[in-house]
């Protein structure tokens, strides 16, 4: 898949309940959580649910599930499925890799030293980015590939297999998340995500 933009990421500290699905993946440190349900948890480095070094992705919902009752999903580390092969280790945390399928499509990928890391396959029409954590990576076809530097996201054009290299020599990590878009209005303000200004009045 050809590269269609890279950017630097912008972080927001805000996370207010409804109107989406959170996904938390922990690096390192430590993290407790509650919300005002009465979910709470906490988490050590590798398990999934602000973190103190680790990624939170916040998933659009379609209007039928926007207003759905709240739920808490809490994985640790030893239940997130990690493959190996080729010097390669992947958390699945969901989608698809090295032979381990669980239910969207987001890799924690470490990308050793001079070492191709793909081709990744990705259904085609869905969203398909990656997010660099730490060191540089080479993506995209081997005739038109760019190098992203850390804390960058790369948006992929429609295809159907995401490669990425890492040409330095030091290891890098990146995510890759790919996801069916939901084609609906949206409406936003401030965090809260919706499809029109009365849905934000309400979700309020």
């Amino acid at each position: 898949m050809q590269v269609r933009t890279v950017g630097k990421v912008v972080l927001s500290v805000e996370q207010p309940e409804g109107a989406g699905a959170q996904v938390t993946y922990l690096l390192q440190g430590c993290l407790a959580h509650e919300d005002f349900c009465g979910h709470s948890g906490t988490l050590k480095p590798g398990d999934l649910q602000e973190p103190l070094h680790g990624l939170q992705l916040w998933v659009n919902l379609r209007r039928a599930e926007k207003m759905v009752e709240p739920r808490y999903q809490e994985l640790k580390s030893r239940e997130v499925p990690k493959p190996r092969r080729d010097g390669v280790t992947v958390a699945v945390i969901s989608g698809e890799a090295l032979g381990v399928k669980v239910n969207i499509g987001c890799l924690v990928v470490p990308a050793s030293p001079g070492r191709s890391h793909g081709d990744w396959p990705v259904c085609r029409g869905w969203t398909t980015i990656i997010y660099t954590l730490s060191g540089a990576v080479h993506v995209g076809p081997d005739n038109d590939q760019r190098r992203v530097e850390p804390h960058h996201t790369v948006v992929f054009n429609d295809g159907d297999r995401v490669k990425a290299e890492n040409k330095a020599s030091k290891e890098s990590h990146f995510v890759l998340i790919a996801g069916e878009p939901v084609n609906e209005p949206v409406v936003h303000h401030g965090p809260f995500v919706m499809n029109t200004e009365e849905e934000i009045d309400q979700a309020i």
